[in-house]
């Protein structure tokens, strides 16, 4: 990947306030969170004292802790509490580095690489999450195979298409080299049976995929 790039790592409705999860993409660990207020955070998931991952912890309101020795950070990254020194003023220089992090189209995105300068991700229609998948193949094979489907067009990491059940707009997130997650929306209003045909297509979606790359 060259310059900064906007990449879905979760579809919204599953980090719900108060967790945390960690994701991968393009290879880059990273702790995905919410505070107290439903706020969403990207962080680098690496605690700076001994580099355990922050998706492990806790979240507190508007704190995320180390799961190891306690160490709170505020939103912004920066160490508040160390709970082994309660009396310590925290150096202002114990951070987590953060991505660019923004909520649109029923996904969190992140802008990668850390430190990018972040130009605004252009707002996505409402949609309603699917599902996510994880699929063991290349980046150029799913796309590929996404592009086969009706009026399929991939701009950046967002693809959108018509099937059989109706249109969809899915986040493409390389995890590493060989393993794409597909973060999988529709139109509101979709009956839970157009729901459950849409897992069904995706799960045929990741066995074609899967079944040409071993064959």
């Amino acid at each position: 990947m060259t310059g900064t790039q906007w990449l879905p790592l979760a579809l919204a409705r599953d980090i719900a306030p108060g967790t945390s999860a960690g994701t991968t993409a393009e290879g880059a660990e990273i702790v995905v969170w919410r505070d107290a207020d439903g706020r969403a955070h990207a962080w680098e998931d690496r605690c700076p004292h001994r580099g355990m991952k922050m998706s492990f912890g806790f979240v507190r309101g508007d704190h995320i802790a180390c799961l190891y020795h306690g160490w709170e950070f505020d939103t912004g990254g920066t160490c508040r509490k160390i709970p082994a020194h309660p009396e310590l003023e925290v150096p202002g220089s114990i951070c987590v580095p953060r991505y660019g992090c923004t909520e649109t189209g029923a996904m969190i995105w992140a802008a990668l690489p850390l430190g990018a300068e972040t130009g605004e991700l252009p707002a996505l229609p409402d949609a309603v999450p699917v599902r996510s998948i994880t699929i063991e193949a290349g980046l150029i094979s799913v796309a590929n195979m996404l592009l086969n489907e009706e009026n399929a067009v991939i701009e950046g990491a967002l693809a959108t298409l018509d099937s059989r059940h109706g249109p969809l707009a899915i986040g493409v997130q390389p995890i590493r080299p060989g393993a794409v997650v597909l973060h999988i929306t529709t139109r509101p209003g979709a009956s839970a049976e157009t729901l459950l045909a849409i897992c069904d297509w995706a799960e045929t979606l990741r066995r074609t995929v899967e079944k040409e790359i071993a064959a």
